[in-house]
């Protein structure tokens, strides 16, 4: 197959991209290189011998450097921050990457019959609605206290309700997301949406707003503070995470049967298999990199927060025979050999 990645030099763009390079794809990267130390991923990818192409995907125009025929684009581009927006500052930037540049990447797929994957985000679902349940409090974490039909101890069913606040980031995405499901619908292209919790792995240069667990598993390494903020300042919130791999295989078994979807919609997370909470992953931290960190206390939430969420990938299970394989303590300890081979690469990026 011929593949398009949008977003090729993020994170999740780049390890798809030299997985399903090594899988005998044609792959092209499309990426506008903005982010912090994509400079050294680039270098990545044309290692791996990918093909990589400057663009934005909120320009239009870019779009007809695009010269050859892809079978499918998978469109990881996003800006992948919770709090973007949250002060208004950089919120007309957050609509147009996430939003207008989505409708940028569906118009392409439209005008050369291409397939589409799209990366989306558990923040689709409403915070104010999660953060209304009863929680149970124990030594190391929160978890959920009450049954509804849409959440369980396993975490939460694609048919959540969606009636709520999300943060505008969350918001962008389930737009683009109603906005696949009309172009797919409407003009037979096939499409796949999947709804992603924390994805972390090596390669991630994690932030405390996006990328928790790598960005957690950084400052152990370089030995610099951190703060519990929220809930008490206990650090008991609970968030389940994918290894980056494991998110991987899915796509792998997505691209074999494109063709006969049309815009589903499919959760993938580490459910309770891989969740953790920050005084959980602290001590995991402790134990992996050897260092201990001061940890500020802080008990105003930040918007957005979320005291617990874990996914329920019953649907995903059932529908491609795949399920998580690497728990919360694997993919730490991936994230610390990770870091200790390229330190030298990235000890500017994280410092």
């Amino acid at each position: 197959m011929n593949i398009l990645i949008t977003g090729g030099c993020g994170f999740v763009g780049s390890n798809i991209a030299i997985a399903l390079k090594n899988n005998g794809n044609s792959v092209t990267c499309f990426d506008n290189l903005s982010r912090r130390g994509s400079e050294i991923i680039l270098q990545r990818i044309l290692k791996h011998e990918c093909t990589f192409i400057h663009g934005d995907i909120r320009n239009p125009d870019d779009f007809l450097k695009l010269k050859e025929h892809y079978d499918i684009l998978i469109e990881c581009s996003a800006e992948p921050s919770v709090l973007a927006g949250s002060n208004g500052a950089d919120a007309c930037s957050l609509i147009n990457n996430n939003l207008i540049g989505s409708i940028h990447c569906f118009e392409y797929c439209r005008m050369n019959k291409t397939a589409i994957i799209f990366l989306s985000t558990s923040r689709v679902y409403p915070y104010n609605k999660i953060e209304s349940f009863k929680y149970d409090e124990f030594e190391t974490r929160f978890e959920i206290g009450e049954h509804n039909p849409f959440i369980s101890k396993n975490g939460l069913t694609e048919d959540f309700p969606l009636t709520g606040i999300r943060s505008l980031y969350g918001a962008t995405k389930l737009a683009a997301e109603f906005l696949l499901q009309e172009y797919s619908y409407n003009y037979n292209i096939p499409a796949i949406i999947n709804r992603f919790g924390v994805i972390a792995g090596p390669w991630q240069l994690g932030k405390v707003d996006q990328g928790v667990f790598t960005f957690w598993l950084v400052n152990h390494y370089f030995k610099k503070p951190l703060n519990y903020i929220g809930y008490g300042g206990k650090g008991k919130q609970v968030r389940d995470l994918l290894h980056i791999d494991d998110l991987i295989k899915l796509i792998l078994f997505q691209i074999k049967s494109i063709d006969k979807y049309r815009a589903d919609i499919f959760n993938a997370g580490g459910s309770s298999f891989a969740s953790l909470s920050l005084k959980e992953t602290t001590n995991i931290c402790q134990q992996i990199t050897g260092n201990k960190v001061k940890i500020n206390p802080i008990l105003k939430n930040r918007p957005a927060d979320l005291i617990w969420y874990k996914t329920d990938n019953s649907k995903t299970i059932n529908e491609f025979n795949w399920k998580p394989e690497k728990n919360g303590e694997m993919i730490l300890s991936d994230i610390y050999y990770w870091l200790q081979k390229h330190e030298d690469d990235f000890k500017k990026v994280f410092k």
